[in-house]
């Protein structure tokens, strides 16, 4: 059986083998970026949903660097979450009373071309996390704690049992969430060994994973979520509202039918966060308001994500609503 390191390991990093592999004419192939701070980086099994030759198709536009990204945008900042001034401790970040994030690592199952942590410093790869515990540790006030990254799932199984001992050793830690687009890239680490380690952690489990677009989920990496739900971990669901992705009305309902129909919770529906090299991807908040009211219409209420953007320095996300 291959592994998921191996799987990776055939990850697109190099714009030519993927203008042949998408048959990309000579006209379409100029519009990809060559070259780019944020690396191309796209697991095999994505790029087989992509059509050929088609620029406008909604996993290409997620994940393949294109010249747009060149444009700089008034307005478009490489911070734009305010993730550095919430730096406490290496890789520990606090914006939210009661809960931490933890930058587990840099490394990705794959590079969103809109991510908001597209320009952060990530420190030297340090493995383990004792500044950060040893942080926790002393703030009794800390009940939740955020495995982030890059993606947490790109740490070895040793490592990230590690870090849940050191977190559920820790008595007012009660839940560890985990921010993970693995199960859609990279379904296979999803494996036994994981699975365990996940059935031995003492504190409450939560999966938000990141869907974006209905053909971003088929029967594999669908088996792999119902193996976490099968611990009894809630999994739930956190998109982003992008131009030329899922800005329609049938591709957001599709979307969220489909993730409710395998037992995944609709979280929230982000306003794209206006890092520098992504305006391309942004729609407008009267379109997005209008696209969710269209959606209560049809849905039931637990369908319907919250609609928010996240504002550096405010205490909590800000919920987007009609104006009164």
């Amino acid at each position: 059986m291959i592994s998921w390191r191996e799987i990776q390991r055939n990850n697109f990093v190099q714009w030519k083998p993927l203008v042949e592999f998408l048959e990309l004419d000579e006209q379409n192939a100029q519009q990809l970026l060559q070259k780019s701070l944020f690396p191309l980086y796209l697991p095999r099994r994505l790029a087989e949903k992509i059509e050929k030759n088609k620029l406008d198709d909604p996993i290409l536009k997620q994940f393949i660097p294109l010249q747009e990204e060149h444009v700089a945008t008034q307005g478009f900042c490489l911070d734009p979450i305010g993730d550095r001034a919430a730096q406490k401790e290496g890789k520990l970040l606090q914006k939210y009373v009661g809960r931490a994030l933890l930058v587990c690592t840099s490394s990705c199952a794959m590079h969103c071309r809109y991510c908001f942590r597209k320009h952060f410093p990530y420190m030297s790869e340090r493995k383990l996390f004792q500044q950060e515990l040893e942080m926790i540790k002393q703030d009794s006030t800390l009940e939740e704690i955020i495995l982030s990254g890059g993606d947490p799932l790109s740490l070895s199984d040793q490592v990230l049992e590690q870090l849940l001992q050191g977190l559920t050793s820790i008595t007012h830690v009660q839940r560890i969430r985990f921010h993970t687009r693995f199960p859609i890239g990279i379904p296979e680490r999803i494996d036994s060994s994981f699975l365990k380690i996940l059935s031995l952690t003492r504190a409450q489990l939560i999966f938000v994973i990141h869907v974006n677009h209905p053909r971003e989920l088929d029967e594999e990496v669908i088996a792999s979520l119902k193996k976490i739900q099968q611990l009894r971990i809630p999994v739930l669901n956190q998109a982003v509202l992008l131009k030329g992705v899922n800005d329609d009305l049938l591709t957001l309902k599709t979307l969220l039918e489909a993730l409710i129909n395998i037992g995944v919770l609709p979280y929230y529906l982000h306003q794209l966060d206006r890092v520098q090299g992504a305006a391309h991807f942004e729609v407008s908040e009267e379109v997005g308001l209008s696209l969710l009211q269209q959606l209560r219409n049809s849905l039931p209420g637990y369908a319907i994500p919250q609609y928010v953007r996240e504002i550096a320095g405010e205490p909590s996300k800000t919920v987007i609503a009609p104006s009164l």
